[in-house]
């Protein structure tokens, strides 16, 4: 059982913690690739485990993201678990177009709060990336679905450097006044610290309902955790976290991967905070998938029951 923490403390966290799951998505396709039956068996393994929302593909050029070609095949093939959501992410509207023809349940678009961070990964400016989702929002409109949106660099560019929380703050709330019904904010490279991070989210929030927010955080430089805790108080509720901590950014040298779903999932437990997913099953869904890469987990409490 959890230590009781300080009534100052405890009356504003929040009783629960929506987690997004992106480890098939954001996470294997900055790892190498592996089998559309290994991709499966991690999205039902992660259901399994119970995690409400899945991001389990991606609609981008196959050109330049390999390891998602066969997103399409993914979705169609896996066995959909009742109350979970399989979401993909769609850069345009072609991308819209495959997702929904594989079935997917609601989409998400990405833009970037750093000019030569959107001009490096999407070879486009801020304004003409928000430009090219105005078709994607309408077409989800008219079919009832749901459209999820990304921040990148939040708390820091590879390219620019610092990045004015005026323009994390700018490109969010566009994207949620173009109906995006949630605004994950992207620490893409990692390497934001607490207080950044509560001044940014804290900035955004005066904008766009803090209940209608995310945190995304890399752990490049190990702050991951420290960052979702120092948030947490402010009445965030929802985490993106990627099983075994995989991913990375491939436009950003040297940034690892998403923040581990085991350590976000471990931490909740000790805030006494309700995720509603096994930790046991989570370690071995994330073991069973670095097994396919060949590789090990970077979760530290998957390393830690390893050993114990």
């Amino acid at each position: 059982m959890p230590n009781k923490l300080p009534n100052s403390i405890a009356s504003k966290l929040p009783s629960s913690v929506r987690i997004v799951e992106v480890g098939p998505r954001d996470g294997l396709q900055n790892e190498q690739a592996v089998t559309t039956a290994d991709k499966v068996a991690l999205i039902h393994n992660l259901a399994d485990a119970g995690f409400k929302t899945i991001e389990s593909a991606s609609f981008v050029s196959p050109k330049w993201v390999p390891q998602m070609a066969d997103s399409a095949d993914v979705l169609q093939q896996i066995k959909r678990k009742k109350g979970v959501t399989y979401s993909a992410l769609t850069p345009n509207l072609k991308g819209f177009e495959l997702a929904m023809a594989a079935g997917s349940d609601e989409v998400a678009v990405f833009g970037a709060a750093s000019e030569a961070f959107s001009r490096k990964n999407i070879n486009c400016s801020i304004e003409e990336s928000l430009d090219r989702f105005a078709p994607v929002m309408e077409a989800a409109k008219a079919e009832g679905i749901r459209v999820r949106g990304y921040v990148s660099c939040v708390l820091g560019c590879p390219y620019q450097g610092e990045v004015p929380i005026s323009e994390v703050v700018r490109v969010a709330r566009q994207l949620y006044r173009m109906g995006c019904y949630e605004i994950s904010l992207g620490d893409t490279i990692g390497v934001g610290t607490p207080i950044h991070a509560q001044r940014m989210l804290g900035a955004v929030a005066d904008h766009v309902p803090m209940e209608q927010l995310a945190l995304h955080f890399h752990n490049t430089y190990g702050q991951a955790l420290a960052n979702l805790a120092a948030c947490l108080p402010m009445g965030v509720s929802v985490i993106d976290s990627a099983i075994a901590g995989l991913g990375g950014c491939p436009y950003a040298k040297g940034a690892s991967g998403n923040v581990a779903s085991e350590d976000v999932l471990y931490m909740l437990d000790g805030m006494g905070i309700e995720a509603g997913v096994n930790l046991d099953k989570a370690i071995i869904a994330g073991r069973a998938i670095c097994k396919a890469l060949g590789t090990t987990p970077r979760s530290n409490v998957s390393i830690a029951r390893s050993a114990s």
